[in-house]
């Protein structure tokens, strides 16, 4: 289960021969038909191995079973992953048409990637504070029960919980063993995760929701027997497998994970960090290179704040204004119902407006959800869920109400745009709709481009003209300085020292999120090093291409173009979306 989150961004970049149109298939050479059929192959070795992936992308043959995270299993799977990369290698590139070469190259990094990281054994952290077996019930979300079958392969994944957490358990044992342990000041969290799962009345557990209202398709005679067996699963498997894994976890593992934060004090740490940097935002920047980039842009972002500040007449400090933008009730909702509402609201405030910066309006439809209360108190504001690449889902944008008292309004307008569109809903939904495109470039994510295009459309909004309120542009602006602060603070924690007090304190002073919002952002780097660098490395990166392009092609230059052009190759890493940009520019001129 753990184990296909690491594979995630892998997975979704191996090619569906399967669904290819069969006329582009036979324009092709022999070496790329055998390169088709290799995709193929590992598309479906990933399916089998990660059935939660599988369920995600609406192939429902694996809707019964969890991943196997033996550590048998893990071995098979990383001799598969280099057994791939070495057939990848035999074929013949020089023989494969323009578009091939960039299949292969795209499917390249990422294998080498994927062979690289089992250095890392990132397997014996099986479980963090954002996710892991005590969250498994999350899946849900994904999954669409329209008829019995549905509910039975549902009630099948119940059955199999308690080995899914016996494996879990017997890679944290390993884990401990080997001094691969996560930070205490995360895994603190956890225990409230696990005793959620442990029930008095199994009506009320996270896994029997789907139970409590029946899909039309499935017949009222059969209603009462499901509900009974959910019931029998949740009582007599889950519920008491969560108390082995509440006493394992409490008892003999917590006691046992690091005092420490920096992931340099991993074995092998140091070289971990460098390697999720680089593989994050696919680039060769070092760690101080990153670090001194996130100070020049915190400076920056920090002048344009003051101009607000005195835009909107407020007398005293920055840190002032910050603490007044936190703490004001004029940015707060009461309820969180009202809050989903205006969330609500200023989607679709958004959608007409994106005519203005794209030529190109993707059909797949997204809506707007509450994060599920279990995790909402130790999760971020807000994330997306793509949509299934079959269609049958639409993508999601989850909103956290949880304590409305912490989530100021103004940051819902950029925070929608990067969410939903035109940020990750439409690059995602854009993907899946390229023509004559692979599978893999369709569903790929690497997170420089995803993120950094997030980001880069959190500023869409003013070619929008959805700025009007100068606390929407400084809920802009503050969205993009956590994006640099980012970049000071993953750094300074994971490769100078900075201790976690010293990061929580950088990010207050020069951001006006909420003090629950810092101190999740900041446990959130910690947990999952680097990968916050890539947002504004991607952003920076695009924003440079944009201006180069203007400069270029001067009155000729139209943004519905550029954006356009941005997003159809697919995620891609940085350097490849550049050789694009500038092959865009050169025929453009």
């Amino acid at each position: 289960m753990t184990r296909c989150l690491f594979r995630a961004a892998a997975l979704a970049a191996i090619l569906a021969t399967s669904l290819f149109a069969n006329a582009a298939r036979a324009q092709q050479g022999d070496e790329g038909q055998r390169l088709h059929a290799f995709f193929a192959e590992e598309w479906e070795r990933g399916l089998r191995e990660n059935p939660e992936s599988a369920s995600f992308e609406g192939d429902q043959r694996f809707n019964d079973r969890w991943s196997d995270n033996s550590l048998d299993a893990i071995a098979a799977s990383e001799a598969a992953d280099r057994e791939a990369l070495a057939r990848l290698k035999r074929f013949d590139r020089s023989k494969l048409t323009p578009a091939d070469q960039l299949n292969y190259d795209t499917f390249l990094w990422l294998q080498e990637k994927a062979v690289q990281r089992q250095a890392f054994r990132e397997y014996l952290q099986p479980m963090g504070h954002q996710g892991g077996v005590q969250t498994a019930d999350g899946i849900v979300e994904g999954l669409a029960f329209n008829e019995v079958r549905d509910y039975r392969d549902w009630l099948a994944r119940m059955r199999a919980l308690p080995g899914a957490i016996d494996q879990t358990i017997a890679l944290m044992r390993e884990g401990v063993k080997a001094g691969n342990v996560p930070p205490r000041v995360l895994m603190q969290r956890v225990p409230a995760q696990i005793a959620a799962q442990i029930v008095d009345d199994p009506a009320t557990s996270p896994f029997y929701r789907p139970f409590a209202k029946f899909a039309a398709g499935v017949p009222e005679s059969e209603r009462a027997a499901l509900q009974a067996e959910a019931r029998k699963v949740i009582v007599e498997q889950i519920v008491p497998a969560y108390r082995k894994l509440q006493t394992y976890f409490n008892d003999a593992y917590l006691p046992k994970t690091r005092t420490g934060i920096a992931v340099a004090d991993l074995p092998n740490g140091k070289n971990y960090y460098d390697f999720l940097a680089g593989y994050y935002t696919t680039t060769g920047l070092s760690a101080d290179a990153i670090h001194d980039t996130g100070v020049k842009e915190v400076a920056r972002i920090r002048a344009e704040m003051e101009k607000i500040k005195v835009e909107v007449g407020f007398e005293g400090s920055l840190g002032d204004f910050f603490t007044f933008m936190r703490t004001d009730p004029r940015f707060f909702e009461k309820t969180p119902e009202a809050l989903l509402t205006r969330y609500r609201a200023v989607s679709k405030q958004i959608d007409p407006e994106l005519v203005k910066v794209f030529r190109i309006i993707p059909r797949q439809p997204y809506g707007v959800r509450p994060i599920p209360d279990n995790i909402a108190p130790d999760t971020t504001t807000a994330y997306y869920q793509l949509g299934a690449s079959d269609g049958s889902r639409a993508g999601y944008y989850y909103v956290n109400l949880y304590r409305p008292d912490m989530r100021p309004i103004w940051e819902i307008m950029a925070l929608s745009l990067h969410e939903a569109v035109p940020g990750h809903h439409f690059q995602f939904a854009r993907g899946l709709e390229l023509p004559d495109a692979p599978m893999f470039r369709r569903t790929a994510y690497f997170v420089a481009y995803g993120e950094g295009w997030g980001l880069y459309a959190e500023q869409l909004g003013y070619d929008m003209g959805l700025y009007d309120d100068p606390y929407d542009r400084m809920g802009q602006l503050a969205y993009e300085m956590w994006r640099a602060v980012r970049l000071v603070v993953d750094t300074g924690m994971h490769a100078k020292g900075w201790s976690r007090d010293r990061a929580i304190a950088y990010f207050k002073d020069n951001a006006p999120k909420t003090d629950q919002d810092i101190v999740n952002e900041i446990d959130r780097y910690i947990g999952t090093p680097g990968q916050a660098l890539a947002y504004k490395i991607g952003q920076l990166k695009i924003s440079e291409l944009r201006a180069r392009a203007k400069q270029t092609l001067g009155d000729t230059f139209d943004l519905r173009d550029f954006n356009d052009a941005v997003l159809e190759t697919g995620s891609v890493p940085l350097e490849t979306l550049e050789r694009h940009i500038d092959a865009w520019i050169a025929a453009r001129r």
